[in-house]
């Protein structure tokens, strides 16, 4: 049985599934979705994502968006354990409740204070800034006694934030007033399975952003 995982490889929360991918040993093919191109409106993915969004994860029957929902999936239908994704409930929502905090506040801030530069050329705005900075408080103080994002061990919280702090570090953001995520950031970047692959990625995703910035200092 074949999935097939729709992404752009610098893509944060793409980063993300491809960790897990990597983590549990799932074999995927994986299908290019070129943004800037607009493949993501042809009719023909609309129809497979309507919110015409990457990732979107296809198994058998089932069609799966938003990096979360898919990280958990592949976490229950393919994980050889529950190392990643605990099946204590405690535990889990704890996992849950981190990954809700990332997609809602931390990552969610990041993009707000950054994309409208980076895709319409609007100037960054200070206030969105600080809204970001406040958010890396309050995930400076989660860190504050724990090695993971939710403990003592790796889960796929940990898979979630490292895509979405090493955006915000390409962008420019400065993490070095945080020192719990810096000592955190660096530890988890070396026992992510696929992090090191992942530097094309990284890559990419700068180089998006010069030619959208680029773009606009031509219009």
């Amino acid at each position: 049985m074949t999935i097939d995982l729709y992404y752009m490889g610098g893509c944060p929360p793409c980063r993300a599934v491809l960790f897990v991918v990597k983590a549990l040993g799932v074999r995927v093919n994986l299908k290019k979705v070129n943004l800037r191109e607009k493949e993501h409106l042809t009719p023909e993915y609309i129809k497979i994502n309507p919110q015409h969004t990457v990732p979107t994860l296809i198994d058998d029957d089932l069609i799966l968006s938003e990096s979360r929902a898919i990280i958990t999936y592949l976490a229950n239908q393919y994980g050889k354990d529950d190392g990643l994704y605990p099946k204590d409930i405690r535990k889990r929502a704890v996992v849950d409740q981190r990954l809700y905090f990332d997609a809602s506040t931390l990552y969610a801030r990041y993009t707000e204070y950054y994309f409208p530069h980076y895709f319409a050329g609007a100037p960054l705005d200070p206030m969105r800034l600080n809204k970001l900075k406040d958010a890396y408080v309050v995930f400076d103080s989660i860190l504050d006694k724990s090695k993971f994002v939710t403990g003592d061990d790796l889960t796929l919280a940990d898979f979630s934030f490292l895509a979405s702090v090493s955006a915000a570090e390409i962008s420019g953001f400065d993490i070095s007033g945080y020192p719990n995520v810096v000592r955190w950031y660096e530890h988890v970047k070396t026992v992510t399975p696929g992090y090191k692959e992942d530097e094309a990625n990284r890559e990419s995703f700068k180089h998006v952003i010069l030619q959208m910035l680029q773009d606009h200092l031509k219009k």
